[in-house]
């Protein structure tokens, strides 16, 4: 297993969307995710980190490390039963403690397990894991309006269709423009229990900068990561509140009707307004990763 992180941080993530439904809401027809009073959009925490997890899922690595469990087509009991399998938990003879070991190799072996943790009692049991990486529902940091598209095809799918003169095919849903923020928090208490390391750390960043990138969908539209500012500190429990560090970014639009990122005023924290023991990383796509 890795060694673990010492270090908690804080992040905000700040991205956006044009002509495109960044998470359809499977309850409502699949329409772009609204807060009903406020008209701001949403995206899940779970659409996010299904988007991590694709993208860590490409990556050459030692798959008997960088495993993902949570995967299209997984049976997630038969994965459990492997790790129950392994022959540093088929030796263990206490039951609690043959828990603990096919817990252990679990996060061992998966990426996604030792980064937002899961649950592992739905067949042999291997307990729970309560993840050290966690993120907030991301937030339109403005209304959005969704627009609705009747779609067609000129290709008929039987004989009968093709003599018809209605080949409407149904409808997709976009919003123009979108600017997004999402919170995140890493706990180095809970990297402890499961391993999440400073490799682990490294990915998911490479994974916050090029996830879109590898997720692109007609549907889906433009989806560009805008601005990501990592709060570390110097402790292991944290040196600030982190609702005080996310304040120091600060967003204002230029229009009512906001279509792009440059229709935004965005004002990054500065090192000179850390609290002490607070260090600052940004990513913004013109510099990349830079440090103050």
């Amino acid at each position: 297993m890795n060694d673990p992180i010492q270090n908690r941080y804080d992040f905000i993530y700040l991205f956006d969307v044009k002509d495109g439904n960044p998470n359809g809401d499977p309850d409502a027809g699949n329409l772009p995710r609204i807060d009903a009073e406020t008209g701001e959009g949403l995206v899940t925490d779970v659409s996010l980190k299904r988007k991590i997890r694709n993208y860590v899922s490409l990556l050459e690595k030692d798959k008997k490390s960088y495993d993902i469990f949570i995967r299209e087509g997984g049976v997630l009991n038969e994965l459990i039963k492997e790790a129950h399998e392994d022959e540093r938990v088929k030796n263990v003879e206490k039951k609690s403690d043959k828990t603990k070991a096919a817990r252990k190799v679990m996060c061992e072996r998966y990426y996604d397990i030792r980064t937002f943790g899961a649950v592992l009692s739905t067949g042999e049991n291997a307990g729970q894991v309560r993840g050290p990486v966690q993120f907030t529902f991301a937030r339109s940091v403005h209304p959005v309006v969704v627009l609705e598209h009747s779609i067609t095809r000129m290709a008929a799918t039987d004989e009968n269709e093709k003599t018809g003169e209605n080949r409407t095919m149904g409808r997709k849903y976009t919003i123009p423009y979108g600017l997004y923020m999402a919170h995140g928090f890493i706990s180095a208490a809970f990297a402890k229990q499961t391993g999440f390391g400073d490799e682990d750390l490294a990915i998911l960043k490479e994974a916050l900068v090029g996830m879109f990138d590898q997720d692109r969908s007609a549907a889906r539209g433009e989806m560009t990561p805008r601005v990501i500012v990592m709060f570390r500190h110097d402790s292991y429990l944290g040196n600030a509140p982190a609702s005080r560090l996310f304040e120091m970014l600060r967003i204002k639009p230029r229009t009512d009707t906001p279509r792009s990122f440059e229709d935004f005023n965005v004002t990054l924290p500065e090192a000179s307004q850390l609290p002490e023991g607070v260090n600052l990383e940004i990513y913004t796509p013109e510099t990349g990763w830079t440090r103050s």
